[in-house]
């Protein structure tokens, strides 16, 4: 448990490798792809599936910040400090 943040940080990085292309980038396609099999919060996945994707393909750094605003809504709904949820639809 001393390594919580690095694993993390190396989980999302092997993530984003694993389903990304040569050129390191992710499709919508696979974006959903990953979503559908990494994610079991079926609420959390109606919400990212409802994201507008601004750039098809996206780089790792689309990517991770993406992930920083689903963090983040996350932490607001957890602790009730912040949006509401639903409005955490449009951050990405």
């Amino acid at each position: 448990m001393a390594h919580r943040l690095q694993d993390i940080i190396k989980s999302m990085v092997e993530l984003f490798v694993e389903y990304s292309d040569a050129e390191g980038k992710i499709s919508k396609e696979q974006m959903m792809k990953m979503m559908d099999k990494e994610i079991e919060c079926a609420e959390m996945k109606e919400k990212l599936k409802a994201k507008k994707c601004d750039k098809n393909p996206c780089d790792f750094r689309d990517f991770s910040c993406c992930l920083g605003q689903v963090a983040v809504c996350c932490y607001q709904k957890k602790t009730g400090k912040g949006q509401d949820w639903e409005d955490c639809s449009n951050k990405c």
